[in-house]
């Protein structure tokens, strides 16, 4: 049996969707094959296209079985991801747990972790870090680079025992990065390169593209990320094929499933899990339609990486100085499923 026959066979044993009969992978450049070649209805890519620029897309890029279909704007100038970060802090993650360095079930007291005062309380310091990947600490100590919308939301301090309610807290994203970097030894940027930009074959990606920022409100500096719309279509590409590339198994699988499983339920209607938005198994993320299973990183303005593992899609659309919001999104994801020729698209988020 061919080697490739033989990692079939073993993934679908273990759970794995079947992989695509023309499943390909990126090398030093990204493959591409034609709309037309690939089943695809150029002039509804083409509607696509017009809609997206007119709401102020910069970059985008869909691809299916690992290759581009379609992309437009500039694809290798390197933008700012904003909240898409945290989901590049999961992948991370998940390998430190994979390596014993980093245990979810772990508190903040045991870590050593507190914050400028107010400092944390004991029962804040029982929180684990799994209910910091879930958005679920009951933390609510201010935060660095949160927005006006976060703080204004934020619930009062012991509102919530820890594990009993979501919300989307940079507190618990921004401790996390804390919580990696004395676990590992190693910087977030520099991390990133050594164990997934690298092993993926990034084009534009260098440490140097991340900072940290540090503030008087917290002792958790955020680790904000620059990167292109081609190098996240690799990230997109890894989740896809959940933790793999090519032959090496970049992320766990297992992680892969977990994060992207929804643990609690959001003000989009949509799930979240470990630091990524997500679907559900049974019905669709309306506001973006996203078929069941599939889940996106999100940033503020308009940063996605979407993974549709129903139709052996990703899609990546960038931002910069303008504001697409989820809804339009779905717009464009949806005028993509009909240019794809899916049988069942969903419902046009915008006829809504």
């Amino acid at each position: 049996m061919h080697r490739r026959d033989v990692l079939a066979s073993l993934l679908i044993a273990a759970g794995w969707p079947a992989l695509a009969a023309d499943e390909a992978w990126p090398g030093t450049e990204w493959d591409r094959i034609t709309p037309e070649a690939a089943g695809w209805r150029p002039d509804l890519l083409a509607e696509a296209r017009a809609y997206a620029q007119r709401a102020g897309t910069a970059s985008f890029i869909v691809l299916q079985h690992g290759r581009i279909i379609e992309s437009w704007g500039d694809i290798t100038s390197k933008l700012q991801l904003y909240s898409v970060r945290k989901s590049l802090l999961s992948a991370l993650i998940g390998i430190a747990v994979r390596d014993g360095r980093i245990n979810l079930d772990d508190t903040m007291a045991a870590l050593g972790i507190d914050d400028v005062p107010p400092s944390l309380t004991e029962v804040e310091k029982q929180a684990t870090v799994r209910q910091l990947l879930q958005a679920r600490s009951g933390i609510y100590h201010p935060a660095l680079y949160e927005t006006e919308g976060m703080a204004r939301r934020r619930p009062a301090r012991g509102s919530h025992a820890p594990g009993r309610f979501w919300y989307y807290n940079n507190w618990d994203f921004n401790a996390l990065g804390t919580i990696y970097e004395r676990a590992t030894g190693t910087t977030i940027f520099q991390a990133f390169q050594a164990e997934i930009a690298g092993p993926l074959g990034m084009q534009d990606y260098r440490p140097s593209d991340g900072r940290s920022l540090g503030g008087e409100a917290s002792m958790h500096a955020a680790h904000p990320f620059r990167m292109s719309a081609r190098d996240l279509a690799r990230f997109g590409l890894l989740y896809l094929r959940q933790g793999r590339w090519r032959d090496r198994q970049v992320v766990p699988a297992a992680w892969i499933r977990e994060s992207t499983t929804a643990w609690s339920e959001t003000y989009l209607r949509s799930g979240y899990g470990y630091m990524w938005w997500t679907g559900f198994p049974d019905r669709r993320v309306t506001i973006m339609n996203l078929p069941p299973g599939g889940f996106w990183a999100d940033g503020s303005r308009g940063q996605f990486v979407v993974v549709d593992p129903a139709h052996d899609l990703v899609a990546v659309h960038q931002t910069d100085g303008t504001s697409v919001s989820e809804r339009q999104m779905g717009h464009i994801l949806w005028l993509i499923l009909n240019a794809a020729g899916v049988q069942d698209p969903g419902a046009d988020p915008e006829a809504g």
